[in-house]
Formats: structure tokens, C-alpha cells, sequence
């Protein structure tokens, strides 16, 4: 039986770019799952303003050459934006991370994060898995 596949948070990746205090789990993570991962156009485009802003563009094109053609890269359709606002509402997500949500409820994903924000809350569409 194939596993659902994963939308895995910006947080994951730039854990290990950034080589954060959960890199090390992040990797092992990405690296046993390279065949189930998919990521946001909003994943992509994160972590290029992040490491172009810490002086560290260099990472951004070490992702796009080891990371990128592993996965697919995925966007909100065009609908799913006007849910947004609802979601905040409902969760106090912000909004990268009800970009996040609405992403994986739309494509039937299953969320990987390290972001705590979605602890405790009642976002029973999507499975939250939460690397710890």
C-alpha cells in the first residue's frame, strides 16, 4: 500500500540549509522519504528570499540542484485563494502557513512541519505530522 504523499513546510528545508538545531532529523526525514515529497511554489520561492537575505544564495542553488528534481512542486489553484481569510479565521493561521494547509487539503496531501502553530488546532481535513 503506497503511502499518502507529503507537502513538506518551508521550515523543513531550511532546517538544513541553514543547518539549524534539527537539521540532522530534517535530513534523515527528507532522505527517506525523496520519493513521497512535494513541496509549494511558496516552499521555493521562501527559501530563495531567506538565503538570498542572509547573504547565502549559494544555498538557494545547492535546493534547486538536490532537492528539485526529487519532487513536484505544487500551487494553490486559483479558487483555493479566496479560502485563505477563512481559514485564518477559523485558526489563526498566518499566511504562509494556511497557504500551507489549504495546499495540502486541495492536493489531498499530508502536511510535514516543524511549526508549532498547527499544534492544538481542529484542522481535521489534513494529516499533520510534525517532525520531532
Amino acid at each position: 500500500m503506497a503511502l499518502k504523499p507529503m507537502l513538506v513546510d518551508t521550515n523543513v528545508f531550511l532546517e538544513v540549509l541553514l543547518q539549524q538545531e534539527r537539521s540532522e532529523l530534517c535530513k534523515r526525514f527528507l532522505t527517506d522519504n525523496v520519493e513521497n515529497i512535494c513541496i509549494s511554489d511558496f516552499t521555493l520561492h521562501s527559501v530563495g528570499v531567506v538565503t538570498f537575505r542572509k547573504g547565502q544564495a549559494g544555498l538557494f542553488t545547492q535546493f534547486t540542484q538536490e532537492v528539485l528534481p526529487h519532487v513536484s512542486i505544487l500551487t494553490l489553484p486559483k479558487e483555493d485563494y479566496a479560502k485563505l481569510d477563512a481559514i485564518k479565521q477559523s485558526s489563526g493561521l498566518d499566511f504562509d502557513d494556511a497557504y500551507q494547509y489549504s495546499l495540502a487539503k486541495s492536493y489531498n496531501l499530508r502536511l510535514v512541519t516543524l511549526d508549532e502553530d498547527f499544534n492544538n488546532l481542529n484542522l481535521n481535513e489534513v494529516d499533520v505530522v510534525f517532525l520531532r
